[in-house]
Order: C-alpha cells, then sequence, then structure tokens
C-alpha cells in the first residue's frame, strides 16, 4: 500500500491524499480481511471515518456500476422480445427450406 503526503506552504496543517490503491487496500481490511474500522485506522494511522467514508463510496459505485437503469431496462427488453421474434422467423425459414428441398428432389 502507498500513499503520497502533500503539504501545504501556509505552514497549516498538513493535508494528506491517498491513492485510489491505498484507499480500496484500506477499505479491503475491513470487508475482506475482517478488521474492524478502528483496528484498520490504528494500524494505518488514519481516522476511521475516513475509511468508513471510503467504503461507502466504493459500495455505491459498485452499486452503480451493477444495476441498469430505466432505459437500459427498457432497451433490453425490446432486445429480448426482438431476438424471440427473430429467432421464431429463423425457425420457419429452416423447415420452409427443408419442405423445398424435399420437394424439388
Amino acid at each position: 500500500m502507498s500513499k503520497s503526503v502533500s503539504s501545504s506552504k501556509s505552514g497549516g496543517r498538513v493535508r494528506r491524499s491517498f491513492s485510489e490503491e491505498f484507499k480500496r487496500d484500506a477499505v479491503s481490511l475491513v470487508t475482506e480481511q475482517g478488521y474492524s474500522l478502528a483496528e484498520a485506522a490504528r494500524s494505518l494511522g488514519l481516522h476511521q471515518n475516513l475509511i468508513r467514508n471510503w467504503r461507502l463510496k466504493f459500495v455505491s459505485k459498485e452499486k452503480k456500476s451493477q444495476g441498469l437503469n430505466e432505459d437500459e431496462k427498457a432497451e433490453l427488453k425490446r432486445l429480448r422480445e426482438e431476438n424471440r421474434k427473430l429467432r421464431m422467423e429463423r425457425d420457419i425459414l429452416k423447415k420452409a427450406t427443408a419442405f423445398f428441398a424435399k420437394e424439388s428432389q
């Protein structure tokens, strides 16, 4: 896990920024390895709210990427219906081809 630190020139608090990989690794300590938020935060030298926020962000991104919106659902329904009709037409054409092949012999 790598983290990057950026400091302010004004001499105030140092604002640390973390790479996406570091954030995912920190969240995986809680979600996959069974650490509590407090344990993970303590071991990484972070506040537990920071890891909690990262976890919420990643979970909401995953939900958005998994689910279909209403337009996509409507298009999927239309495409499935079109696919069903095309298969039916194909089957009819196969039967017609077989019928006419027998007739020509």
